[in-house]
């Protein structure tokens, strides 16, 4: 990263207080992956050694994008934390419109539900896991954070997704019988494995390039962070 960028972030991080939700038993981790360790990238698939076909349909319907990026940011995340909500509703439109629609930046989605301390956010990764199947994922994506009071403390939040679910779009029926049979919990559990493996222990936390943040920063952290890594990716130092 240049010199100024570095010091700019570095004011950046350091004028707010992270704002992010962490495990009760986490502990510090080097935090050395890049975006592309992380990602796993056969074939630019974020689904590891999974193969199966439903794997293969959810992990390629949460990728966005791009696939000529020169830069990936891969969001690690938990529908139901309050500080990935905050980030998604001031960050992530401004990102997608600026970096991701530009073909600058690859997006990817990586789920991290922190069940210990959110109840509900496991059956929420599943919901949208099972509607990236169908391809609906980013619908239901922006569809969870924005009703996340609504289904956060339900005692039965499936109702809530199913809800969701049918309005963006899947086919109830299809995702209803990916829903019962947790077709997709491999994948969230690799994303899991592979992320904590990463040095993830909080979130939201994201891999831009060969750096992570931890927490919900401002948007123009995320623009420091991603430039530098697009002027390193096209020759810059």
């Amino acid at each position: 990263m240049p010199r100024f960028a570095s010091h700019v972030l570095g004011s950046l991080l350091a004028a707010f207080a992270i704002a992010a939700c962490a495990r009760s038993d986490a502990t510090p981790a080097a935090q050395t992956a890049s975006a592309g360790v992380v990602a796993a990238r056969a074939g630019g698939g974020m689904a590891g050694k999974l193969t199966d076909s439903v794997s293969t349909a959810a992990d390629r319907g949460r990728i966005r994008g791009a696939e000529s990026a020169p830069v990936w940011l891969v969001e690690v995340s938990d529908f139901q934390c309050p500080y990935c909500k905050q980030w998604h509703d001031q960050s992530f439109a401004i990102i997608d419109r600026e970096y991701v629609q530009t073909g600058k930046v690859r997006l990817a989605y990586l789920n991290y539900p922190l069940s210990s301390m959110h109840r509900n956010a496991r059956a929420a990764a599943e919901a949208a896991m099972c509607a990236s199947v169908q391809n609906r994922f980013w619908a239901l994506h922006e569809s969870l954070f924005e009703a996340q009071s609504r289904w956060s403390e339900a005692d039965n939040p499936i109702p809530t997704f199913d809800s969701l679910a049918v309005a963006a779009g899947v086919s109830a029926p299809a995702w209803r019988q990916c829903m019962s049979s947790h077709a997709t919990a491999p994948l969230i559990d690799a994303d899991r494995d592979r992320t904590a493996s990463a040095g993830v222990r909080s979130t939201p936390t994201f891999f831009v390039g060969d750096r992570l943040l931890a927490g919900a920063y401002p948007v123009d952290s995320f623009r420091v962070v991603i430039d530098a890594a697009l002027a390193k990716a096209r020759g810059g130092k």
